[in-house]
């Protein structure tokens, strides 16, 4: 007689990864491009510009408004450590958002500092530029750009296993809440800079860079997880939800089909 076999374990349902994933990331996209950039440039001397998923182009420019984008985001991943901290008792789902937003917005704001340094292209190469000690300059930013990364990445572990309640040593779930984000983020900001009216090199130039190169974090930073790191409450299977996966289409369709072909946003109360 056979015996009967033991229950799968549960497992996080991908599709719910995947919509939480896609909101996060376009929610990054829009305090950095958005925020960062267009409000700033409103607020400061702009009459109006074009707002894409890929940049922010108006006729008025500043060290400020270039500086604003990273800006933003390290402010928004501040606010949503400080959430994320006052929020243990909310769902698995919810806790799960806040972590992918804070590691988005923490990876992109630091990861822009590298990138610039070494590069000497994009929002903080602008920043610097016509600085004497130029080359000083640019050191700085690398040098800044590897500490504040390496610390995203300590963070954004630490919250992941303390707030999301995933075990340190558990690896494969990990890599499942880590890898599946990240792809999340790089398809849904590529799909839409694919539609971009300045150009299809911004899609190498900006999507893939703030996608796939600053969130690279994700990719390994299970190794770098330190070792008193332990959840705070009992792990929750991330299950399905309807609800999250509808608001990511919706979403989505919005930011890839308005966002991807860029709008145009006026300061109306200029006189």
């Amino acid at each position: 007689m056979a015996t009967p076999s033991a229950p799968l374990q549960a497992r996080d349902d991908v599709p719910t990864i995947c919509g939480i994933s896609a909101v996060a990331a376009i929610l990054t996209n829009l305090i950095h491009e958005g925020l960062g950039h267009g409000a700033t440039a409103l607020l400061t001397g702009a009459e109006s510009g074009m707002l894409s998923s890929v940049a922010w182009s108006s006729e008025f420019d500043s060290r400020l408004v270039e500086a604003g984008g990273t800006l933003a985001n390290l402010v928004a991943a501040a606010l949503f450590w400080l959430v994320l901290r006052r929020t243990s008792r909310a769902s698995v789902r919810l806790r799960f958002f806040l972590v992918i937003a804070l590691a988005f917005n923490l990876f992109t704001g630091t990861g822009y500092f590298f990138f610039s340094g070494v590069t000497n292209f994009g929002d903080w190469a602008q920043v610097i530029a016509g600085l004497p000690s130029h080359a000083m300059w640019r050191t700085i930013l690398v040098v800044l750009g590897i500490a504040s990364y390496f610390a995203a990445v300590l963070v954004v572990g630490i919250a992941l296993v303390r707030y999301a309640g995933v075990p340190r040593k558990d690896w494969p779930r990990l890599t499942r809440l880590t890898v599946i984000p990240y792809f999340s983020a790089v398809l849904v900001i590529c799909i839409a800079g694919l539609l971009n009216p300045i150009g299809i090199q911004l899609v190498w130039q900006s999507a893939l860079p703030a996608t796939a190169g600053a969130k690279s974090g994700l990719l390994w930073l299970k190794y770098y997880i330190p070792k008193n790191a332990v959840p705070e409450r009992p792990s929750d299977v991330i299950g399905r939800s309807y609800a999250w996966i509808s608001l990511a289409v919706a979403v989505s369709l919005a930011f890839i089909l308005a966002l991807g072909r860029g709008i145009v946003l006026r300061r109306h109360w200029a006189g």
